[in-house]
């Protein structure tokens, strides 16, 4: 009976876990489109300084006041040696995320975005040299068809921000490949990477936020006056909500298999696509609508690939090479579950 209540609490836990990652990344996702057009704040790099500020003072304030994860010590060298490199490809997606939202609608982009596995394979082919087992290309082909079909059939298509969503695919890739190699023997959790990135995330966009939107800024205070504090708050409260999700990442992770997580990550982009329509109200045509379908059900799909080969006996840990005659057969560093930091 004890352990049937145990098993029904865990179930309850991982789906309150996945529901609150949902309502976090959502609200996110509509507060950043939001901005951009219904208040006119057409400045993305200021509004990822914003969140990178306010993830650095969140992170702080979780492990260093409240104390609710311990500190990873991180050496002084390793910090720029191994963490900057990191936190500059980290800065360089999040912006590129809120670039491609002031272009294109909410659907589109978390449509492109689902391309990420795919570009993660092909750098890893085309950069590293790995060789990958057959049943991974194949599974990546509903995923490419989708999001060719999507883009073909898009009403509110934008280059800029077809082109910013998708280098954001490749910055998610090539943030998740220097992951395995820059950061092993250091476990971090979602908090504790928040809390040294963010700090260097600001330090990085700063400068260029200020010399490139400062004057746009000024003005934009200037003409909004009038709703001034309603809109900072809704500006700053993106920030806020945008640390929020860091933290509920760590739930999701400690209460979910992985299985689990590809199938609610998946489900999170239709839950973003369908809220952002009620909103929005941008029109998705019967073959975009199919297009993402397609995406979604390739990525379920290729992840329960991932997992059944991670499942057979001497498969290697991700990253770990497994020779096959003169080629090295590698599982994708893809699905990484911290790659939905915001």
């Amino acid at each position: 009976m004890e352990e049937k209540m145990v098993a029904q609490w865990a179930l309850v836990r991982a789906v309150l876990a996945i529901l609150q990652w949902w309502g976090f990344n959502v609200t996110v996702i509509i507060m950043n489109k939001w901005i951009f057009q219904k208040l006119d704040f057409k400045f993305p790099l200021t509004v990822s300084c914003i969140h990178f500020i306010c993830s650095a003072i969140g992170a702080y304030l979780a492990i260093k006041v409240l104390k609710l994860k311990p500190l990873i010590e991180v050496d002084p060298e390793d910090r720029w040696r191994r963490i900057f490199p990191m936190s500059f490809v980290f800065c360089i997606n999040i912006v590129l995320g809120n670039v491609s939202l002031r272009y294109i609608p909410v659907s589109f982009m978390q449509t492109i975005k689902s391309f990420t596995p795919a570009t993660t394979v092909f750098l890893q082919w085309l950069v590293w040299r790995k060789y990958f087992d057959w049943r991974i290309w194949t599974a990546l082909v509903p995923i490419v068809g989708g999001i060719l079909l999507t883009s073909v059939t898009e009403l509110s298509f934008n280059i800029f921000g077809f082109f910013a969503a998708l280098l954001g695919c490749l910055a998610t890739s090539t943030k998740t490949i220097l992951a395995e190699s820059l950061l092993h023997g250091y476990k971090f959790d979602s908090i504790n990477t928040v809390y040294y990135m963010a700090p260097f995330a600001t330090m990085i966009l700063a400068v260029p936020a200020l010399l490139l939107e400062g004057s746009g800024v000024v003005q934009w205070v200037q003409t909004h006056h009038q709703q001034l504090d309603s809109s900072l708050l809704i500006i700053f409260g993106s920030g806020v909500f945008a640390f929020c999700l860091n933290f509920s990442i760590f739930y999701v992770i400690h209460s979910t298999t992985a299985v689990t997580f590809n199938v609610a990550g998946n489900l999170k982009v239709a839950v973003a696509v369908m809220v952002s329509w009620l909103v929005f109200r941008n029109p998705i045509p019967a073959l975009n609508a199919f297009g993402c379908a397609v995406t979604l059900s390739g990525c379920t799909f290729y992840g329960y690939v991932r997992h059944k080969l991670s499942q057979q006996p001497g498969t290697p840990r991700l990253g770990t090479p497994r020779m096959g005659g003169n080629r090295v057969e590698m599982l994708p560093l893809v699905s990484d579950k911290l790659d939905e930091k915001v």
